[in-house]
């Protein structure tokens, strides 16, 4: 059988660049067919290498900007465009919280299909840059290299990498200078590693192989200041372990939880794993409120810190508690919301798949002398049943914070059949969400909807649906 022939894509010249679309990409038209050109904004006219052509839809590249948009910001990353992250730093802020609001309007009216009040507009996060708590960076034997440096041509070393996937390709890796994502010292952290294990001989990680001692490297800052290091190793060789961890504790004293984990599987998950505390405490805190919550090495929590505080306020508004309820906090993680929301309701009722999770929810509860919580670990359809609800008393409020893929069917049964008088419902995923409001339409009216911006310069947006039961 032979070779398929390879297709000759067009080149489209001055297309306009009209809207944004979903997943961070922007989008033209070209003879009635979407045509989808990453790292472009509306109003934009470019030349485009069609890279994809689809029956309904292409995929391009800019090979010339004829006009750029008025609408146009300069990047601020050095790493735009490059390492896959922060794709919209090129259009206003502003701008990114209107299409955000368009966004999450369109996916509930056309893939939930239910009545809408109007949208209140997305609210924005006070800061834009280094508002992360959390980032991972992959080791990596040799760096990616920029289509730039091979143009220019030259002998161009085949160094290591520390820094973060290009996009879809797990075995590339761009190597970080600086990452605006992070306050310092995670800047400082990663270099400080990456220089001593090539001062004396580590090998960094080849994914393909499976060999090289170097993996991945978490950083987590607290708002209270507080630092937490996870480096992952891809063997148990101990002398060196040591060295790396002794110089992280002898140059940065303000990591106050230093953890390692030997990792020899093929694949980079290790909350499986034994998380081996080197130095100082198995946790860090948050603070939120005057409350305090313990972040474990395998702990979820927001990444944003302040506006994961302003979501919460926003599920709490919408929880409407009187104090007289009991409330329902599905999908807890380490119980910040029932925690957040517990001294505004009779009783808190919490469940989360993450065993680590649960436990830290209940620490949370006793370090902030809350005693009207209770929480239980297991799988929400395994878990949440007719028995439980008649166990833990009916819930007159229901908070939902499911994962991307969204509630389980089942598990909606259940709620409907617990029928609570209200129902939040805070999402990463509006797309899934909205799924899940069509199976609830039939009992729940949708009365409020705030989209919350966590993550700036990107096409992620967090929802928080209120639902009340119809008469």
């Amino acid at each position: 059988m032979g070779r398929r022939k390879k297709e000759n894509y067009p080149l489209i010249e001055s297309l306009e660049i009209t809207t944004l679309a979903a997943e961070g990409k922007a989008m033209g038209r070209y003879n009635e067919q979407v045509v989808f050109v990453p790292m472009t904004v509306p109003g934009d006219v470019v030349d485009v290498q069609i890279r994809n052509k689809r029956r309904r839809f292409m995929e391009g590249v800019v090979v010339r900007y004829v006009k750029r948009s008025p609408l146009r910001e300069e990047p601020f990353c050095p790493h735009f465009g490059v390492c896959g992250g922060c794709k919209w730093q090129n259009l206003p802020y502003a701008e990114q919280l209107r299409f955000k609001t368009d966004q999450v309007h369109d996916q509930l009216s056309r893939i939930g299909k239910v009545a809408l009040p109007e949208v209140r507009p997305c609210l924005g996060s006070a800061a834009t840059k280094f508002y992360r708590n959390k980032l991972e960076f992959t080791f990596a034997h040799k760096r990616w290299l920029t289509y730039e440096e091979i143009a220019a041509g030259g002998d161009i070393a085949a160094a290591p990498a520390l820094g973060f996937h290009i996009p879809n390709c797990f075995d590339k890796v761009l190597d970080i200078d600086e990452c605006f994502l992070q306050a310092e010292p995670s800047n400082e952290i990663r270099h400080a590693v990456k220089q001593f294990c090539l001062d004396n001989g580590y090998s960094f990680h080849n994914c393909r192989e499976h060999v090289g001692l170097m993996r991945n490297i978490i950083i987590r800052t607290a708002s209270t200041g507080e630092i937490m290091v996870i480096v992952v190793f891809n063997e148990d060789a101990k002398e060196k372990i040591t060295a790396l961890m002794d110089m992280l504790s002898e140059r940065f004293p303000q990591i106050i939880s230093l953890f390692y984990v030997v990792n020899t599987k093929w694949n980079d998950s290790v909350g499986d794993l034994e998380h081996i505390c080197y130095r100082g405490k198995d946790h860090i805190i948050e603070q939120m409120e005057g409350l305090q919550f313990k972040v474990g090495p395998k702990s979820f929590y927001q990444t944003n810190s302040a506006q994961a505080y302003e979501l919460y306020k926003v599920a709490r508004e919408f929880a409407d508690l009187k104090g007289t309820e009991v409330l329902y906090d599905l999908y807890t993680g380490t119980g910040t919301i029932a925690n957040f929301c517990a001294r505004q309701a009779a009783k808190v009722v919490g469940v989360e798949y993450v065993p680590e999770a649960i436990e830290d929810a209940k620490v949370n509860s006793a370090i902030n002398a809350i005693s009207n919580t209770s929480f239980y670990a297991g799988d929400m359809k395994d878990v949440l049943s007719d028995e439980f609800v008649e166990l833990n008393g009916k819930p007159d409020v229901i908070i939902l914070d499911p994962p991307r893929a969204g509630v389980d069917e089942r598990v909606l049964e259940v709620i409907m059949r617990a029928a609570p008088e209200r129902i939040v419902y805070v999402s990463c995923n509006p797309a899934t969400q909205a799924r899940d409001l069509a199976i609830l339409d039939s009992m729940y009216e949708v009365v409020a909807v705030q989209p919350v911006d966590m993550f700036p310069h990107t096409h992620h947006v967090e929802n928080v649906v209120k639902l009340v039961r119809r008469a």
